[in-house]
């Protein structure tokens, strides 16, 4: 099967290369010893704090999702200096939401591709949310942290594992951060069961599983927004292209990075069927559309397993019809939780064996949820959690405290995507996850978001 080595960022491996090793290594080591190697160490950004102080924000995009966080950032008294968006109608929109907030209006960069570059060599500027297409990610937050600025980058962060180093030794060399926005880890289940997780309400933990189960197909074909961009991603590569919602919380529960990290991963891809079946029936047989060739499979099934010896199963399925789910599933001695809808069952409660709702376990609600909930729920922005991460991140950085999620938990869940790219090509041959914390995982406390105040 071909592959195209880029999706690594392995400019230098080569396919004669990968037949000259025998099955087992293969198996055995995959890519992981070979290529993947870490840069020269540079002193850790692990508990590294923010700097102090009330942030200046610019924004990189300022489409659907990017207004989104700008009216949660906006509810949150973040001050706001500049905008960057290739659509001028788009920034001055976003620009009439920070004026109707009552603040000076934003300065708008609008000249093309790379005006965020003229933007982010600006002084004021402490603090860049990037909020554009996936490919762009990686070069606007290291050029942001290399121009003295703080990045939060939307899901996922980067889509190569070369970025992915990229990313890290960037945040390391500048002493900035770059945190993933994973909205995900905030949400109301999501930050509860963590809680119950650190209470040792569940046990020992065994396994979870995370997913993006959504049907985008009407998105995906879209003439605007996502649809002018996201569709191409599933002409290139056949994977999981968007983990991290549903692996970020799994994550968080099982304290990857924070005591163990990702070891390895298999998976594969069910045939494409979806997306040409959702163009036949909706598109003229002239449209430009119908000469496209799709290759990411409807359903993607992925199986981690950590250096802990846990395993985390993670699914995408965005091109057939089904509900919106996250499966967001984890299991210990004591009992599981799985969610959509929340039930949980723990040892000995109940003689039927049947779920129960989480309402009972309302003492593990967060606190961030206790005192932000009420507007987090009348935004909106994905149930309130969009808020509670933005008001959350702005607290970090005003408190000068370290990151909830940082630059290593970016490049490792990001990093599914393109080992599970790896594998499917490679008959779901196993891939290594690189230790993007060169070891520094054994020694790392459970996610703050845990043990918050």
């Amino acid at each position: 099967m071909n592959f195209d080595n880029k999706f690594l960022g392995l400019d230098s491996w080569t396919r004669r290369r990968f037949m000259q090793l025998s099955a087992a290594a293969a198996i055995t080591s995959s890519l992981g010893d070979l290529a993947l190697a870490a840069p020269a160490e540079s002193a850790s950004m692990i508990d590294v704090p923010f700097e102090k102080r009330n942030p200046r924000l610019a924004l990189i995009g300022t489409g659907g999702r990017g207004t989104n966080l700008l009216e949660n950032l906006l509810a949150a008294d973040a001050q706001v200096v500049a905008l960057c968006d290739v659509v001028q109608e788009k920034a001055d929109h976003a620009s009439s939401l920070v004026v109707a907030a009552g603040q000076k209006k934003p300065d708008l960069y609008t000249d093309g591709p790379h005006a965020f570059e003229t933007m982010l060599g600006r002084q004021d500027i402490d603090l860049v949310i990037i909020a554009t297409p996936w490919n762009w990610h990686a070069e606007m937050a290291i050029f942001a942290m290399k121009h003295g600025k703080d990045a939060a980058v939307e899901v996922p962060a980067v889509t190569t594992i070369e970025d992915c180093w990229k990313i890290v030794k960037t945040s390391e060399e500048t002493r900035k951060h770059c945190m993933m926005l994973e909205n995900c880890c905030y949400g109301y289940n999501e930050t509860l069961i963590l809680r119950m997780v650190h209470a040792g309400k569940l046990g020992d933990l065994l396994y979870g599983e995370g997913a993006y189960l959504h049907d985008l197909r009407e998105e995906l074909f879209s003439n605007a927004g996502e649809g002018l961009w996201r569709r191409t991603e599933h002409t290139k590569r056949d994977g999981n292209l968007y983990p991290t919602h549903g692996l970020g919380p799994v994550a968080n529960y099982m304290g990857i990075q924070r005591g163990d990290r990702f070891g390895h991963i298999v998976s594969m891809s069910t045939p494409q069927r979806g997306l040409d079946a959702y163009r036949k029936e909706h598109l003229k047989p002239d449209d430009p559309r119908m000469a496209e060739k799709y290759v990411t499979g409807d359903m993607n099934t992925s199986l981690i397993k950590t250096a802990n010896g846990l395993t985390i199963t993670v699914k995408h399925a965005v091109s057939t019809p089904h509900p919106y789910d996250r499966i967001n599933l984890i299991a210990g001695t004591k009992g599981i939780f799985e969610d959509y809808p929340p039930r949980i069952y723990l040892d000995g409660q109940n003689a039927d064996e049947a779920w129960e709702s989480i309402d009972k376990w309302k003492e593990y609600e967060h606190p961030l949820w206790k005192r932000e909930g009420e507007i987090a729920k009348k935004l909106g922005g994905h149930g309130g959690m969009d808020y509670i991460l933005l008001y959350r991140l702005l607290q970090c950085v005003r408190e000068g405290l370290p990151p909830d999620m940082d630059v290593y938990d970016a490049a490792a869940w990001s990093s599914v995507s393109p080992l599970s790219v790896a594998s499917v090509a490679h008959g779901s041959a196993p891939m290594e996850f690189p230790d993007f914390t060169r070891g520094k995982w054994r020694d790392r406390k459970i996610s703050a978001i845990a043990t918050q105040l």
